[in-house]
Protein backbone atom coordinates (compact mmCIF):
# COMPACT_ATOMS: atom_id res chain seq x y z
CA UNK A 1 0.00 0.00 0.00
CA UNK A 2 1.43 3.53 -0.91
CA UNK A 3 2.68 5.39 1.82
CA UNK A 4 0.63 8.73 2.74
CA UNK A 5 2.68 11.87 3.06
CA UNK A 6 2.51 14.15 6.45
CA UNK A 7 0.22 16.74 5.77
CA UNK A 8 2.24 19.06 7.90
CA UNK A 9 3.23 22.46 5.79
CA UNK A 10 6.97 22.04 4.10
CA UNK A 11 9.48 24.71 5.03
CA UNK A 12 10.50 27.46 2.07
CA UNK A 13 13.46 25.82 1.76
CA UNK A 14 12.40 22.90 0.81
CA UNK A 15 12.93 23.09 -2.49
CA UNK A 16 16.32 23.40 -2.32
CA UNK A 17 17.04 21.15 -0.17
CA UNK A 18 15.53 18.30 -2.04
CA UNK A 19 17.80 19.03 -4.84
CA UNK A 20 21.06 17.98 -2.65
CA UNK A 21 18.97 15.11 -1.57
CA UNK A 22 18.90 13.10 -4.75
CA UNK A 23 23.09 13.08 -4.77
CA UNK A 24 22.84 10.70 -1.82
CA UNK A 25 22.84 6.99 -1.54
CA UNK A 26 19.50 5.97 -2.07
CA UNK A 27 17.91 4.70 1.14
CA UNK A 28 13.56 4.52 1.58
CA UNK A 29 13.12 7.90 2.07
CA UNK A 30 14.38 8.41 -1.62
CA UNK A 31 11.29 6.85 -2.99
CA UNK A 32 9.70 10.43 -1.90
CA UNK A 33 11.52 12.20 -4.28
CA UNK A 34 9.97 13.81 -7.12
CA UNK A 35 11.55 12.15 -9.47
CA UNK A 36 10.67 8.83 -8.45
CA UNK A 37 7.16 7.97 -10.15
CA UNK A 38 5.51 6.84 -7.04
CA UNK A 39 6.07 10.28 -6.04
CA UNK A 40 3.96 11.87 -8.36
CA UNK A 41 1.05 9.15 -7.57
CA UNK A 42 1.50 9.88 -4.10
CA UNK A 43 1.15 13.52 -4.81
CA UNK A 44 -2.38 13.08 -6.65
CA UNK A 45 -4.01 11.10 -4.63
CA UNK A 46 -2.85 13.67 -1.32
CA UNK A 47 -4.54 16.10 -3.47
CA UNK A 48 -7.36 14.51 -4.73
CA UNK A 49 -8.68 12.11 -1.62
CA UNK A 50 -11.90 10.74 -3.21
CA UNK A 51 -10.18 9.24 -6.13
CA UNK A 52 -7.71 7.47 -3.63
CA UNK A 53 -10.59 5.65 -1.74
CA UNK A 54 -11.96 4.96 -5.16
CA UNK A 55 -8.67 3.37 -6.67
CA UNK A 56 -8.61 1.42 -2.91
CA UNK A 57 -11.63 -0.37 -3.39
CA UNK A 58 -10.87 -1.12 -7.06
CA UNK A 59 -7.58 -2.43 -5.87
CA UNK A 60 -9.07 -4.85 -3.31
CA UNK A 61 -11.26 -6.23 -5.39
CA UNK A 62 -9.03 -7.20 -7.77
CA UNK A 63 -6.62 -8.67 -4.69
CA UNK A 64 -9.66 -10.90 -3.66
CA UNK A 65 -10.35 -11.98 -7.26
CA UNK A 66 -6.54 -12.99 -7.61
CA UNK A 67 -7.31 -15.17 -4.25
CA UNK A 68 -10.51 -16.84 -5.37
CA UNK A 69 -8.72 -18.14 -8.59
CA UNK A 70 -5.96 -19.01 -6.87
CA UNK A 71 -8.21 -21.88 -4.46
CA UNK A 72 -7.53 -25.58 -5.45
CA UNK A 73 -11.14 -26.24 -5.84
CA UNK A 74 -12.82 -26.76 -9.12
CA UNK A 75 -16.08 -25.01 -10.88
CA UNK A 76 -16.20 -26.63 -13.89
CA UNK A 77 -19.48 -27.51 -14.77
CA UNK A 78 -19.28 -30.59 -16.99
CA UNK A 79 -17.85 -32.19 -13.61
CA UNK A 80 -21.75 -32.31 -12.24
CA UNK A 81 -24.99 -32.80 -14.53
CA UNK A 82 -26.73 -30.06 -16.21
CA UNK A 83 -28.08 -27.46 -14.05
CA UNK A 84 -31.47 -28.05 -16.05
CA UNK A 85 -31.75 -31.56 -15.48
CA UNK A 86 -30.86 -30.59 -11.66
CA UNK A 87 -33.72 -27.99 -11.50
CA UNK A 88 -35.97 -30.13 -13.55
CA UNK A 89 -35.56 -33.12 -10.85
CA UNK A 90 -36.52 -30.88 -8.33
CA UNK A 91 -39.24 -29.34 -9.71
CA UNK A 92 -40.93 -33.10 -10.16
CA UNK A 93 -39.67 -33.93 -6.10
CA UNK A 94 -41.77 -30.21 -5.26
CA UNK A 95 -44.62 -31.52 -7.66
CA UNK A 96 -45.12 -35.09 -6.34
CA UNK A 97 -44.96 -34.05 -2.35
CA UNK A 98 -47.72 -30.95 -3.80
CA UNK A 99 -49.92 -33.17 -5.66
CA UNK A 100 -50.06 -36.16 -2.46
CA UNK A 101 -50.99 -33.40 -0.17
CA UNK A 102 -52.86 -31.00 -2.00
CA UNK A 103 -56.21 -32.64 -1.45
CA UNK A 104 -55.40 -31.95 2.17
CA UNK A 105 -53.84 -28.92 2.39
CA UNK A 106 -55.82 -27.61 5.28
CA UNK A 107 -55.37 -30.75 7.37
CA UNK A 108 -57.35 -34.25 7.82
CA UNK A 109 -60.17 -35.08 9.78
CA UNK A 110 -61.07 -38.25 12.04
CA UNK A 111 -64.54 -39.31 12.28
CA UNK A 112 -66.05 -40.42 16.19
CA UNK A 113 -67.21 -43.73 16.16
CA UNK A 114 -70.86 -43.02 18.31
CA UNK A 115 -72.71 -45.46 19.68
CA UNK A 116 -75.51 -47.22 17.46
CA UNK A 117 -78.04 -45.57 19.25
CA UNK A 118 -77.21 -41.74 17.40
CA UNK A 119 -76.77 -42.88 13.91
CA UNK A 120 -77.58 -46.18 12.70
CA UNK A 121 -80.40 -47.62 15.08
CA UNK A 122 -82.55 -44.43 14.31
CA UNK A 123 -81.98 -45.93 10.45
CA UNK A 124 -82.65 -49.29 11.51
CA UNK A 125 -85.73 -48.31 12.56
CA UNK A 126 -86.93 -45.94 10.09
CA UNK A 127 -89.96 -47.17 10.38
CA UNK A 128 -90.74 -44.77 13.48
CA UNK A 129 -88.95 -41.73 12.42
CA UNK A 130 -92.99 -40.51 10.81
CA UNK A 131 -96.11 -40.47 12.92
CA UNK A 132 -97.78 -40.46 9.09
CA UNK A 133 -95.82 -43.60 7.70
CA UNK A 134 -92.38 -45.29 7.38
CA UNK A 135 -89.84 -43.44 6.09
CA UNK A 136 -87.62 -46.03 5.36
CA UNK A 137 -88.10 -45.89 1.16
CA UNK A 138 -86.46 -42.43 1.67
CA UNK A 139 -83.64 -43.22 3.92
CA UNK A 140 -82.68 -46.47 2.01
CA UNK A 141 -79.32 -46.16 -0.70
CA UNK A 142 -77.43 -44.71 1.82
CA UNK A 143 -79.48 -42.11 2.19
CA UNK A 144 -80.17 -41.16 -1.73
CA UNK A 145 -84.21 -42.99 -1.34
CA UNK A 146 -85.24 -45.27 -4.13
CA UNK A 147 -84.51 -45.13 -7.78
CA UNK A 148 -86.41 -42.77 -9.47
CA UNK A 149 -87.79 -44.63 -12.68
CA UNK A 150 -90.70 -42.62 -13.07
CA UNK A 151 -88.17 -40.01 -15.08
CA UNK A 152 -87.53 -42.16 -17.63
CA UNK A 153 -88.11 -40.26 -20.98
CA UNK A 154 -87.59 -37.33 -18.91
CA UNK A 155 -84.05 -37.54 -18.61
CA UNK A 156 -81.10 -38.99 -21.27
CA UNK A 157 -81.41 -42.80 -20.78
CA UNK A 158 -77.42 -43.45 -19.96
CA UNK A 159 -78.27 -41.14 -17.04
CA UNK A 160 -81.24 -42.89 -15.47
CA UNK A 161 -79.50 -44.68 -12.94
CA UNK A 162 -78.32 -41.54 -11.58
CA UNK A 163 -81.43 -40.60 -10.15
CA UNK A 164 -83.23 -40.82 -6.77
CA UNK A 165 -86.39 -39.74 -5.49
CA UNK A 166 -83.87 -38.17 -2.36
CA UNK A 167 -85.72 -37.07 0.76
CA UNK A 168 -84.88 -33.48 1.47
CA UNK A 169 -84.20 -33.76 5.30
CA UNK A 170 -81.73 -37.04 4.34
CA UNK A 171 -78.43 -35.42 4.27
CA UNK A 172 -76.40 -36.66 7.30
CA UNK A 173 -76.85 -40.40 5.94
CA UNK A 174 -75.60 -38.68 3.02
CA UNK A 175 -72.64 -36.77 4.67
CA UNK A 176 -71.50 -39.80 6.65
CA UNK A 177 -71.68 -41.65 4.24
CA UNK A 178 -69.26 -39.74 2.31
CA UNK A 179 -66.91 -38.93 4.95
CA UNK A 180 -66.03 -42.19 5.46
CA UNK A 181 -64.74 -42.28 2.18
CA UNK A 182 -63.03 -38.98 1.86
CA UNK A 183 -59.56 -38.65 1.09
CA UNK A 184 -58.69 -36.66 4.28
CA UNK A 185 -59.71 -38.76 7.01
CA UNK A 186 -57.49 -40.72 9.41
CA UNK A 187 -57.77 -43.25 11.58
CA UNK A 188 -55.57 -41.67 13.92
CA UNK A 189 -56.89 -38.85 15.78
CA UNK A 190 -53.54 -37.67 16.97
CA UNK A 191 -52.88 -36.39 12.95
CA UNK A 192 -56.09 -34.98 12.88
CA UNK A 193 -57.07 -31.01 12.73
CA UNK A 194 -60.26 -31.50 12.50
CA UNK A 195 -63.16 -34.17 14.39
CA UNK A 196 -66.69 -34.65 12.93
CA UNK A 197 -69.70 -36.17 14.86
CA UNK A 198 -71.56 -38.36 12.64
CA UNK A 199 -75.16 -37.87 14.82
CA UNK A 200 -77.90 -38.08 13.16
CA UNK A 201 -79.77 -35.22 15.09
CA UNK A 202 -82.39 -34.27 12.60
CA UNK A 203 -83.68 -37.89 12.57
CA UNK A 204 -83.68 -37.81 16.37
CA UNK A 205 -85.56 -34.89 16.00
CA UNK A 206 -87.58 -34.98 13.45
CA UNK A 207 -89.60 -37.80 15.20
CA UNK A 208 -90.58 -35.44 18.16
CA UNK A 209 -91.38 -32.65 16.64
CA UNK A 210 -95.43 -33.27 16.09
CA UNK A 211 -97.70 -34.55 18.55
CA UNK A 212 -97.06 -33.97 22.56
CA UNK A 213 -93.89 -34.91 22.78
CA UNK A 214 -92.19 -33.42 25.88
CA UNK A 215 -89.01 -31.13 25.47
CA UNK A 216 -87.30 -33.83 27.38
CA UNK A 217 -88.14 -36.23 24.78
CA UNK A 218 -87.28 -33.94 21.80
CA UNK A 219 -83.38 -33.10 23.65
CA UNK A 220 -83.22 -36.63 24.45
CA UNK A 221 -80.54 -37.87 21.76
CA UNK A 222 -79.13 -34.49 21.78
CA UNK A 223 -77.98 -34.72 25.14
CA UNK A 224 -76.86 -37.90 25.27
CA UNK A 225 -74.96 -37.08 22.42
CA UNK A 226 -73.31 -34.31 24.10
CA UNK A 227 -72.55 -36.12 27.51
CA UNK A 228 -70.61 -38.80 25.30
CA UNK A 229 -68.90 -36.39 23.47
CA UNK A 230 -67.70 -34.74 26.41
CA UNK A 231 -65.75 -37.48 27.68
CA UNK A 232 -63.40 -37.92 24.59
CA UNK A 233 -59.67 -36.82 24.98
CA UNK A 234 -60.11 -34.48 22.15
CA UNK A 235 -63.36 -32.46 22.66
CA UNK A 236 -61.66 -31.79 25.88
CA UNK A 237 -58.28 -30.47 24.33
CA UNK A 238 -60.24 -27.88 22.32
CA UNK A 239 -63.73 -27.21 24.17
CA UNK A 240 -65.48 -28.07 20.58
CA UNK A 241 -63.70 -25.50 18.55
CA UNK A 242 -62.19 -28.05 16.26
CA UNK A 243 -65.29 -30.10 16.05
CA UNK A 244 -68.69 -30.17 12.97
CA UNK A 245 -71.14 -31.80 12.95
CA UNK A 246 -73.78 -32.17 9.75
CA UNK A 247 -77.38 -31.25 10.71
CA UNK A 248 -80.09 -32.53 8.15
CA UNK A 249 -82.86 -29.80 9.01
CA UNK A 250 -83.41 -26.18 8.80
CA UNK A 251 -81.32 -24.52 12.20
CA UNK A 252 -84.72 -23.24 13.73
CA UNK A 253 -85.63 -27.08 14.28
CA UNK A 254 -82.76 -26.71 16.68
CA UNK A 255 -83.16 -23.67 18.40
CA UNK A 256 -86.05 -23.86 21.04
CA UNK A 257 -86.12 -20.95 23.54
CA UNK A 258 -88.68 -22.25 25.89
CA UNK A 259 -89.97 -25.74 26.44
CA UNK A 260 -93.26 -25.17 25.28
CA UNK A 261 -92.04 -23.83 21.54
CA UNK A 262 -91.25 -25.90 18.53
CA UNK A 263 -88.36 -27.85 17.90
CA UNK A 264 -85.23 -29.45 20.03
CA UNK A 265 -82.68 -26.70 22.40
CA UNK A 266 -79.73 -28.09 20.65
CA UNK A 267 -78.13 -25.26 19.42
CA UNK A 268 -78.66 -23.81 22.73
CA UNK A 269 -76.70 -26.20 25.08
CA UNK A 270 -73.93 -25.05 26.28
CA UNK A 271 -71.46 -27.51 24.93
CA UNK A 272 -73.01 -26.91 21.03
CA UNK A 273 -71.64 -23.29 21.30
CA UNK A 274 -67.99 -23.88 19.53
CA UNK A 275 -69.29 -26.43 17.47
CA UNK A 276 -69.33 -25.82 13.32
CA UNK A 277 -72.70 -26.96 12.12
CA UNK A 278 -73.43 -27.92 8.72
CA UNK A 279 -77.05 -27.49 8.29
CA UNK A 280 -79.68 -26.69 5.28
CA UNK A 281 -80.64 -23.45 5.89
CA UNK A 282 -78.54 -21.51 8.60
CA UNK A 283 -78.88 -18.44 11.00
CA UNK A 284 -76.97 -15.76 9.03
CA UNK A 285 -76.37 -13.95 12.29
CA UNK A 286 -74.45 -17.27 13.57
CA UNK A 287 -70.44 -17.61 12.74
CA UNK A 288 -70.80 -21.41 13.44
CA UNK A 289 -73.77 -22.01 11.18
CA UNK A 290 -72.91 -22.98 7.96
CA UNK A 291 -75.19 -23.78 4.86
CA UNK A 292 -75.09 -25.99 2.61
CA UNK A 293 -77.35 -27.25 -0.47
CA UNK A 294 -80.19 -29.27 -0.34
CA UNK A 295 -79.72 -33.03 -1.26
CA UNK A 296 -81.50 -33.04 -4.72
CA UNK A 297 -82.32 -36.47 -6.80
CA UNK A 298 -79.52 -36.36 -9.06
CA UNK A 299 -76.08 -38.26 -7.70
CA UNK A 300 -73.45 -38.69 -10.56
CA UNK A 301 -71.20 -41.46 -10.76
CA UNK A 302 -69.00 -40.24 -13.09
CA UNK A 303 -66.96 -36.58 -14.18
CA UNK A 304 -68.52 -37.74 -17.60
CA UNK A 305 -72.58 -38.06 -15.87
CA UNK A 306 -71.99 -34.62 -14.92
CA UNK A 307 -70.67 -33.57 -18.44
CA UNK A 308 -73.29 -35.37 -19.87
CA UNK A 309 -76.23 -33.43 -17.31
CA UNK A 310 -75.19 -30.50 -18.26
CA UNK A 311 -74.86 -30.67 -21.59
CA UNK A 312 -78.13 -31.83 -21.85
CA UNK A 313 -79.96 -28.88 -20.07
CA UNK A 314 -77.47 -26.62 -21.35
CA UNK A 315 -78.81 -27.24 -25.22
CA UNK A 316 -82.52 -27.46 -23.98
CA UNK A 317 -85.07 -26.09 -25.99
CA UNK A 318 -87.20 -24.10 -23.53
CA UNK A 319 -90.86 -23.01 -24.02
CA UNK A 320 -91.69 -21.13 -21.19
CA UNK A 321 -90.45 -17.56 -20.13
CA UNK A 322 -91.06 -18.59 -16.28
CA UNK A 323 -92.72 -21.20 -13.70
CA UNK A 324 -93.31 -21.08 -10.14
CA UNK A 325 -94.23 -24.44 -8.25
CA UNK A 326 -95.66 -24.60 -4.74
CA UNK A 327 -98.89 -24.38 -2.86
CA UNK A 328 -100.53 -21.43 -0.65
CA UNK A 329 -100.15 -21.15 2.52
CA UNK A 330 -103.85 -20.41 3.73
CA UNK A 331 -102.93 -19.68 7.40
CA UNK A 332 -100.37 -17.05 6.18
CA UNK A 333 -102.28 -13.79 5.92
CA UNK A 334 -101.09 -12.17 2.84
CA UNK A 335 -99.63 -15.28 1.90
CA UNK A 336 -96.75 -14.39 -1.23
CA UNK A 337 -96.63 -17.85 -2.46
CA UNK A 338 -100.95 -17.29 -3.36
CA UNK A 339 -99.39 -14.13 -4.47
CA UNK A 340 -97.03 -16.06 -7.10
CA UNK A 341 -99.73 -18.14 -8.20
CA UNK A 342 -102.50 -15.72 -8.96
CA UNK A 343 -99.65 -13.59 -11.26
CA UNK A 344 -98.75 -16.83 -12.97
CA UNK A 345 -102.20 -18.14 -13.66
CA UNK A 346 -102.75 -14.41 -15.13
CA UNK A 347 -99.63 -14.53 -17.75
CA UNK A 348 -100.06 -18.41 -18.57
CA UNK A 349 -99.19 -17.97 -22.02
CA UNK A 350 -95.52 -17.33 -20.01
CA UNK A 351 -95.51 -18.71 -17.08
CA UNK A 352 -95.78 -23.13 -16.30
CA UNK A 353 -98.06 -23.72 -13.48
CA UNK A 354 -97.57 -26.31 -10.58
CA UNK A 355 -99.95 -25.67 -8.02
CA UNK A 356 -98.93 -28.27 -5.12
CA UNK A 357 -102.55 -27.57 -3.12
CA UNK A 358 -103.86 -29.57 -6.37
CA UNK A 359 -100.88 -31.65 -8.03
CA UNK A 360 -98.43 -34.09 -6.35
CA UNK A 361 -95.17 -32.43 -5.70
CA UNK A 362 -93.50 -34.85 -3.64
CA UNK A 363 -91.09 -37.62 -4.46
CA UNK A 364 -92.45 -39.54 -6.66
CA UNK A 365 -93.54 -37.31 -9.50
CA UNK A 366 -91.85 -35.50 -12.39
CA UNK A 367 -93.85 -33.12 -12.99
CA UNK A 368 -91.58 -30.30 -11.59
CA UNK A 369 -88.54 -31.26 -13.05
CA UNK A 370 -90.15 -30.99 -16.36
CA UNK A 371 -91.55 -27.69 -15.89
CA UNK A 372 -88.25 -26.36 -14.71
CA UNK A 373 -86.91 -28.21 -17.61
CA UNK A 374 -89.17 -25.87 -19.93
CA UNK A 375 -88.62 -22.66 -18.28
CA UNK A 376 -86.00 -19.50 -18.83
CA UNK A 377 -86.03 -18.60 -15.26
CA UNK A 378 -88.05 -20.35 -11.86
CA UNK A 379 -90.03 -17.87 -9.08
CA UNK A 380 -87.93 -18.86 -5.83
CA UNK A 381 -90.08 -17.44 -2.43
CA UNK A 382 -89.35 -18.42 0.76
CA UNK A 383 -90.25 -21.83 1.93
CA UNK A 384 -92.18 -22.72 5.33
CA UNK A 385 -88.38 -20.64 6.18
CA UNK A 386 -86.61 -18.40 4.49
CA UNK A 387 -84.87 -21.52 2.12
CA UNK A 388 -86.66 -24.35 0.14
CA UNK A 389 -85.34 -27.58 -1.90
CA UNK A 390 -86.71 -26.06 -4.91
CA UNK A 391 -84.41 -23.53 -5.61
CA UNK A 392 -81.08 -26.17 -5.90
CA UNK A 393 -83.76 -28.96 -8.20
CA UNK A 394 -84.61 -25.70 -10.41
CA UNK A 395 -80.80 -24.29 -10.92
CA UNK A 396 -80.17 -28.34 -11.43
CA UNK A 397 -82.72 -28.28 -14.02
CA UNK A 398 -80.90 -24.85 -15.92
CA UNK A 399 -83.14 -22.74 -14.91
CA UNK A 400 -82.75 -19.30 -13.43
CA UNK A 401 -83.73 -18.42 -10.03
CA UNK A 402 -86.12 -15.33 -9.39
CA UNK A 403 -85.34 -14.48 -5.45
CA UNK A 404 -87.67 -11.69 -3.72
CA UNK A 405 -85.89 -12.65 -0.05
CA UNK A 406 -82.00 -11.80 0.19
CA UNK A 407 -82.11 -14.47 3.00
CA UNK A 408 -83.00 -17.49 0.73
CA UNK A 409 -79.70 -18.05 -0.86
CA UNK A 410 -77.70 -14.70 -1.01
CA UNK A 411 -77.03 -15.06 2.55
CA UNK A 412 -76.93 -18.50 2.93
CA UNK A 413 -74.86 -20.38 0.45
CA UNK A 414 -71.48 -18.42 -0.01
CA UNK A 415 -69.80 -21.36 -0.30
CA UNK A 416 -71.64 -22.81 -3.54
CA UNK A 417 -73.09 -20.14 -5.60
CA UNK A 418 -71.17 -17.53 -7.67
CA UNK A 419 -70.26 -14.31 -5.75
CA UNK A 420 -72.18 -11.97 -8.09
CA UNK A 421 -76.04 -12.51 -7.50
CA UNK A 422 -76.93 -10.76 -10.72
CA UNK A 423 -74.59 -13.30 -12.99
CA UNK A 424 -76.91 -16.25 -12.31
CA UNK A 425 -80.51 -14.61 -10.54
CA UNK A 426 -82.71 -12.19 -10.45
CA UNK A 427 -84.01 -10.30 -7.84
CA UNK A 428 -86.93 -8.57 -7.44
CA UNK A 429 -88.32 -7.30 -4.10
CA UNK A 430 -91.26 -8.74 -2.28
CA UNK A 431 -92.54 -5.66 -1.59
CA UNK A 432 -92.83 -4.64 -5.35
CA UNK A 433 -94.60 -6.85 -6.22
CA UNK A 434 -96.97 -6.76 -3.93
CA UNK A 435 -97.06 -2.94 -5.26
CA UNK A 436 -98.35 -3.95 -8.71
CA UNK A 437 -94.55 -4.88 -10.18
CA UNK A 438 -95.20 -7.13 -13.02
CA UNK A 439 -92.57 -10.45 -13.51
CA UNK A 440 -93.29 -10.92 -16.18
CA UNK A 441 -92.35 -7.28 -17.15
CA UNK A 442 -89.24 -7.43 -15.59
CA UNK A 443 -87.79 -11.01 -16.95
CA UNK A 444 -88.99 -9.68 -20.43
CA UNK A 445 -86.00 -7.05 -20.40
CA UNK A 446 -83.18 -9.67 -20.09
CA UNK A 447 -82.38 -10.35 -23.92
CA UNK A 448 -81.45 -13.75 -25.38
CA UNK A 449 -77.53 -12.93 -24.69
CA UNK A 450 -78.63 -12.46 -21.09
CA UNK A 451 -80.50 -15.09 -20.52
CA UNK A 452 -77.85 -17.18 -22.23
CA UNK A 453 -75.17 -15.91 -19.91
CA UNK A 454 -77.30 -16.69 -16.71
CA UNK A 455 -78.27 -19.90 -17.50
CA UNK A 456 -73.97 -20.80 -18.33
CA UNK A 457 -73.21 -19.73 -14.91
CA UNK A 458 -76.05 -21.60 -13.28
CA UNK A 459 -75.08 -24.95 -15.23
CA UNK A 460 -71.18 -24.31 -14.84
CA UNK A 461 -72.07 -24.34 -11.10
CA UNK A 462 -74.05 -26.92 -11.28
CA UNK A 463 -71.56 -29.40 -9.57
CA UNK A 464 -70.50 -27.49 -6.59
CA UNK A 465 -74.52 -28.38 -5.31
CA UNK A 466 -75.23 -32.04 -6.05
CA UNK A 467 -74.05 -34.66 -4.17
CA UNK A 468 -72.15 -37.48 -5.96
CA UNK A 469 -72.75 -41.13 -5.61
CA UNK A 470 -69.00 -42.63 -5.03
CA UNK A 471 -68.28 -42.55 -1.47
CA UNK A 472 -65.00 -41.28 -2.09
CA UNK A 473 -66.61 -38.53 -4.54
CA UNK A 474 -65.77 -38.31 -8.42
CA UNK A 475 -62.51 -38.39 -10.26
CA UNK A 476 -61.75 -34.70 -10.63
CA UNK A 477 -65.08 -32.60 -10.44
CA UNK A 478 -65.58 -31.68 -6.66
CA UNK A 479 -69.29 -31.51 -5.38
CA UNK A 480 -71.19 -29.73 -2.50
CA UNK A 481 -69.81 -32.38 -0.01
CA UNK A 482 -65.95 -31.62 -1.35
CA UNK A 483 -66.89 -27.84 -1.40
CA UNK A 484 -68.16 -27.81 2.32
CA UNK A 485 -65.45 -30.04 3.84
CA UNK A 486 -62.42 -28.41 2.65
CA UNK A 487 -64.26 -25.03 3.56
CA UNK A 488 -64.46 -26.26 7.14
CA UNK A 489 -61.17 -27.47 7.24
CA UNK A 490 -59.55 -24.22 6.03
CA UNK A 491 -61.83 -22.25 8.55
CA UNK A 492 -60.16 -24.60 11.20
CA UNK A 493 -56.55 -23.90 9.37
CA UNK A 494 -56.77 -20.34 9.08
CA UNK A 495 -57.99 -20.02 12.94
CA UNK A 496 -60.97 -18.09 11.74
CA UNK A 497 -62.90 -18.32 14.92
CA UNK A 498 -64.28 -16.49 17.67
CA UNK A 499 -62.98 -17.22 20.39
Amino acid sequence: MLPISDSSPLPESHHHHHHQFFKKPKTSADYYSTSNPFHSIQTFFTTHPRTWLLFSIISLQVLLLCMVRSLPVSFHLHQHPPTSNILDMNNLVIENIEDSTSDCKYGKFYVYDLPPMLNKDLVDNCQDLNPWGSRCDALSNDGFGRKATELSGVVPGNLLQTWYWTDQFASEIIFHNRIKGHQCRTQDPELAQAFYIPFYAGLAVGKFLWSNFTAHERDFHCQTMLKWVQNQTYWNRSNGWDHFIMLGRITWDFRRSKDEDWGSSFVYMPTMKNITRLLIERNPWDYFDVGVPYPTGFHPRTDLDVKEWQNFVRTRSRNSLFSFAGGTRGFIKNDFRGLLLRHCYNESDSCRVVDCSKTRCSNGSSTILETFLESDFCLQPRGDSFTRRSIFDCMLAGSIPVFFWKRTAYFQYEWFLPVERESYSVFIDRRDVKNGTSIRGVLEKFSKEDIRKMRDKVIDFIPRFIYADPIDGLENTKDAFDVAIEGVLRRFKEGLRWK
